[in-house]
């Protein structure tokens, strides 16, 4: 159990009490991770904005990067969340734990997408050729390749809040792979 705790509405700053807010009419609730952000008056909402610019990526294709990442960085929070943004995206659970392994034999270009998430994220931007130009072959452009990119980042550092603060996941626990 976290010795990190989750701050609340009224522990946090005027700005961050304003997205609670929004985040609570939004989602219906603020979700742990969110909330720990709030433990500094500007990273909730520099987070928030990075997360949601603009972006090639469709929502399906932003959750094959945030599972693919998420799992390769071993973050149980971020797996469980994105599990169930996955499911209401469309995604079965048996493409999500395909997806969660870099994969995805139900969709070729998704299939691209998933590996380039993985390869990215296990060597750290040193990515393979090969990974590269099948990423490229599904339709991708160089444009595609910087918004995943970017997109690794945004997922990594809340796999990495999560795994240094390891505050209570509150979205069903994704299961193993």
């Amino acid at each position: 159990m976290s010795t990190f705790n989750v701050p609340t509405k009224d522990q946090v700053s005027d700005n961050n009490k304003a997205i609670f807010d929004q985040l609570e009419k939004g989602l219906g609730f603020v979700p742990n991770l969110f909330a720990t952000y709030a433990h500094s008056d500007t990273a909730l909402e520099n987070y928030l904005t990075f997360s949601n610019a603009k972006t090639s990526l469709n929502a399906k294709e932003k959750e094959v990067v945030n599972l693919a990442v998420s799992q390769v960085n071993q973050c149980i929070y971020c797996l469980s969340a994105h599990t169930a943004v996955s499911k209401m995206n469309g995604f079965t659970d048996e493409q999500i734990l395909e997806l969660r392994a870099g994969k995805a034999s139900f969709n070729e270009k998704f299939n691209a997408l998933a590996a380039l998430a993985k390869n990215i994220t296990e060597n750290r931007g040193a990515t393979s050729k090969d990974v590269l130009e099948n990423f490229f072959a599904q339709g991708y452009t160089k444009g595609s390749l910087v918004d995943v990119i970017s997109l690794v980042g945004d997922k990594t550092i809340s796999n990495y809040l999560h795994k240094t603060t390891d505050v209570p996941v509150d979205f069903p626990v994704a299961p193993a792979l």
